[in-house]
């Protein structure tokens, strides 16, 4: 699944063709992803695209109607192409905009969104979100008193978007390399110190990524149909039995919950 970075990589690419467009029509080829598209779309039609927004990992497209609020499921894409294009087989969803331009959602697994949210209000799916977390309100002692009597593993903690969005797998893998922490301690043993450190780390390396152009995972590509390149400097993830970048101990894989996890032991023990 796309994560935040390959998300802000490309909001990005889109803002530019998108804003200040008005949207001449929006054409649904296929109605049926993770939830059905509502009928209400079409508001949005004959309006004029004030910002291209993120949250967590979905894209909301406001316009002076309301906003399309886009999630790219496991496997989709947004890309800009031209009306004269033809559409593929899995590309379900046209924005159509007011300069034959067109805003295309590519899902072959039809576990993408395209939601409606009317002007003013904040959609069920982000009402209860967390922290963005390259904001100020992610900050070590916010993390620290959050854990609190939190017996979860770190790393399942971090992932939860409940207190923080959009810290997926590979970040948190990496994040934690990076504070020397071990993902399976539990949360609430988190020191001040740590804490602060890990929030630090959690920063650089999804700012780093979205410089890089997110990651590249079997499906993902940006707007422009080009991979991302951070998957070249990753420190543990996927590095099974491979020399530690910082001690050349080899990196040990485990399973927490459906997710597999890296770390180093040396570099990472587990108090």
């Amino acid at each position: 699944m796309p994560e935040l970075p390959e998300v802000e990589t490309t909001r990005l690419g889109i803002a530019p063709h998108l804003l200040g467009r008005r949207i001449e029509k929006i054409l649904v080829r296929q109605a049926r992803l993770r939830w059905p598209i509502p009928a209400s779309i079409a508001l949005l039609e004959h309006s004029t695209v004030l910002s291209v927004q993120r949250r967590a990992k979905y894209l909301l497209v406001e316009t002076e109607q309301g906003s399309a609020l886009l999630h790219l499921g496991m496997s989709g894409s947004l890309r800009i192409s031209s009306a004269q294009t033809p559409p593929e087989k899995h590309d379900h969803v046209d924005f159509v905009l007011d300069n034959a331009v067109v805003l295309r959602l590519r899902d072959p697994r039809k576990f993408g969104a395209v939601l409606f949210c009317h002007k003013g209000e904040v959609h069920p799916l982000l009402a209860k979100l967390g922290p963005e977390p390259l904001t100020d309100q992610f900050t070590g002692d916010y993390l620290y008193k959050a854990s609190r009597k939190r017996n979860l593993a770190i790393k399942a903690f971090v992932m939860d978007a409940h207190q923080v969005v959009g810290v997926g797998n590979i970040y948190a893998n990496e994040a934690l390399f990076m504070a020397g922490i071990h993902p399976a301690r539990a949360a609430a043993s988190l020191t001040e110190l740590e804490a602060q450190t890990l929030v630090n780390t959690i920063k650089v390396v999804l700012a780093r990524a979205i410089e890089k152009g997110g990651t590249t995972l079997r499906d993902f590509v940006r707007e422009d149909g080009q991979t991302g390149y951070f998957q070249q400097v990753l420190q543990v993830y996927g590095r099974t039995g491979e020399a530690c970048f910082k001690c050349h101990t080899p990196i040990e894989q485990i399973r927490q919950g459906q997710r597999s996890t890296w770390y180093c032991p040396s570099c990472q023990p587990l108090l």
